[in-house]
């Protein structure tokens, strides 16, 4: 399979389908999480909300996304979406409400509006924690892949272990869940890499 190419074209449809649906999650999470973690008013609108989705597990939106997209791409990045989107949030709305509140004084005290005071002292002080939590939610989102793909899927690793299970092909079942491991791990060592330059400062 690695001589033919097959083996990478499964892995690289995988990572593209989770990478996708796990960014989008972030780039919506992250500003609106802050948001959330520093108004009393908004984290009452919406906690109700999250109360709701989180519980969810990813195969519980696959009926749902296959009536909304069909079997198609965006479908997989809804699954990826849908199963890290709450999660997230509420890691960035934790890591946001542990910020110590003298240095957000401090910052008001110098003159800085709420804007200001969430870009330059919130975010860069609760980027650690963020990090931190998204590296479990980017396993989670391989989960979500994974159940995705061994529903409605012409390529990817969970097509390939569903394929390998319908011919009794033990040998690709097993290869395929040694690449989850082994893309998962590579992923990790560059999220740390990431981490070490955004991060350089906490050195």
């Amino acid at each position: 399979m690695f001589s033919e190419g097959a083996l990478l074209w499964h892995v690289l449809a995988s990572t593209r389908r989770v990478m996708i649906g796990f960014l989008v999650a972030t780039l919506i999470a992250i500003p609106l999480g802050i948001v959330l973690g520093t108004s009393r008013i908004s984290r009452a609108v919406f906690d109700p909300i999250l109360s709701f989705l989180r519980p969810l597990p990813s195969m519980s939106w696959i009926p749902l996304s296959l009536l909304w997209f069909g079997i198609s791409e965006t479908q997989k990045y809804s699954i990826v979406f849908m199963g890290t989107f709450a999660p997230a949030l509420l890691y960035v709305i934790e890591a946001t409400r542990n910020i110590d509140p003298l240095l957000i004084r401090a910052a008001r005290n110098l003159g800085a509006n709420r804007w200001q005071v969430m870009r330059e002292v919130i975010l860069p002080g609760s980027l650690s924690q963020i990090i931190s939590g998204f590296k479990i939610i980017l396993g989670l989102s391989w989960t979500c892949v994974i159940s995705a793909e061994l529903v409605a899927a012409k390529e990817g690793l969970g097509f390939l272990i569903m394929n390998g299970k319908e011919f009794f092909q033990t040998d690709t079942v097993v290869l395929g869940m040694v690449m989850i491991s082994v893309t998962v791990l590579i992923t990790d060592i560059v999220l740390r890499k990431i981490e070490n330059k955004v991060l350089a400062w906490q050195r």
